[in-house]
């Protein structure tokens, strides 16, 4: 019978023949481009988790990326398992929603999908874990969503808090892989335990090189989870990729990521988001363009305004004088030189000014980062800091890849 629902399952989805495979989990231009349709993600495999739901009441942890992917129509996640009379009991939405329109850290409330009747839950604001009440009524828990591998992306937080509910309540998870697109290097300071929040809640860096099955994995082995109890996760693993695969997302993971440029200078740039710098929300180049209305120097200009991405951006209305990147390379570190330039740029022209206010400290997860822009030293001084660290944390990682 099991047999039989997998092979109904293929036909409706149409899959490609490579999704069906048998392994199960027990610089810059050097990276090896592969063409899409030649991954396939966890969610395709679906000979891999179909048999885990039979007889199952299920919830998911799904967003607008958690979708089948066919060379007809791709199919989001909760549409094709309800279609296939799957009990599917909730859904729980991360930060901006079950469909993604919402604005980086706004509240998201619970609702009801129009499309399937199905009640939605809200992962974001107050209620960031799911409550045992929440979770009376499911036997498993699927978690399904695109990350872009940096430490302040939420969506890892969000793992941990379902991670660590279910497993207080005994409930399985498993979680279906997706490629990183920026899991090709991993840099950036590690986080101290005293600037926790939720863009930072473990001792990793900026840019960790792992994907959410490979972070589940450390989050167990590590035993970050609250009272160091180990959450009972099962990884389907992404097929024909690699840590060197450059993996183009086909669907936007946020609504302030457009595009491949900003998804690979999303790490660099966000440390301007605890700065008075704006780094393009409110207009259609997002985190591919920076600048500062009290920066008058830059030939280059933009003037942010509210938008489906950002319903206030900082400096609304306003002319902000800065750079467009969206021409520059392809990284595989970390830049902290225009973090450095503007910074210097904002002391010679606003010196009466505050550049950094007390978001950074969270997202760069140290204070030592800001004392060191402050007190003069260079890029390569900086990173030379972070080398020891980052050593020991590669070798950390080495214990919970799936992925060479």
């Amino acid at each position: 019978m099991v047999l039989s629902f997998i092979k109904n399952t293929v036909l409706i989805f149409v899959l490609a023949a490579s999704s069906c495979g048998s392994d199960v989990q027990s610089k810059n231009e050097s990276i090896t481009v592969h063409n899409d349709e030649s991954i396939v993600v966890g969610a395709n495999r679906t000979d891999k988790f179909l048999p885990l739901l039979n007889g199952k009441k299920v919830g998911i942890v799904a967003n607008q990326t958690s979708v089948i992917f066919n060379n007809y129509s791709n199919v989001h996640l909760v549409d094709s398992l309800n279609s296939l009379n799957i009990d599917i009991t909730k859904v729980f939405a991360p930060e901006h929603g079950f469909r993604g329109k919402a604005d980086a850290g706004e509240q998201v409330v619970d609702g009801v999908d129009i499309k399937t009747g199905l009640p939605i839950l809200s992962l974001y604001g107050k209620n960031k874990k799911p409550s045992q009440e929440q979770l009376l009524d499911i036997d498993i828990m699927i978690f399904d969503i695109q990350d872009v591998g940096a430490r302040f992306y939420t969506y890892i937080s969000t793992l941990h808090y379902v991670m660590e509910a279910c497993a207080e309540n005994n409930i399985p998870v498993v979680i279906l892989d997706r490629p990183n697109p920026n899991g090709h290097y991993v840099d950036g300071p590690i986080l101290e335990m005293e600037h926790k929040s939720f863009v930072g809640m473990h001792t990793i860096p900026v840019v960790h090189g792992m994907t959410i099955g490979e972070y589940s994995k450390m989050i167990n082995g590590e035993q970050w989870l609250e009272n160091g109890i180990q959450c009972d996760i099962t990884v389907v693993p992404v097929k024909n990729y690699t840590h060197a695969t450059r993996y183009a997302l086909p669907i936007k993971p946020s609504p302030n990521l457009p595009n491949d440029k900003a998804i690979n200078l999303y790490p660099s740039l966000c440390f301007f988001e605890g700065t008075n710098v704006s780094v393009g929300r409110g207009t259609d180049m997002q985190f591919q363009i920076i600048g500062s209305p009290l920066l008058s120097y830059y030939s280059f200009a933009f003037t942010p305004q509210p938008n489906e991405g950002s319903k206030y951006p900082k400096h609304e209305g306003k002319t902000c004088s800065g750079k467009n990147l969206q021409n520059t390379k392809n990284f595989n570190e970390l830049n902290l030189g225009w973090l450095i330039e503007f910074y210097d740029s904002h002391k010679q022209l606003a010196p009466n000014e505050p550049f950094f206010n007390d978001f950074f400290t969270k997202l760069a997860g140290t204070r030592n980062l800001q004392k060191q822009i402050e007190k003069g030293l260079t890029e390569t001084e900086i990173k030379s800091s972070w080398q020891k660290d980052l050593k020991a944390f590669k070798n950390l990682r080495k214990k919970y890849l799936i992925y060479d």
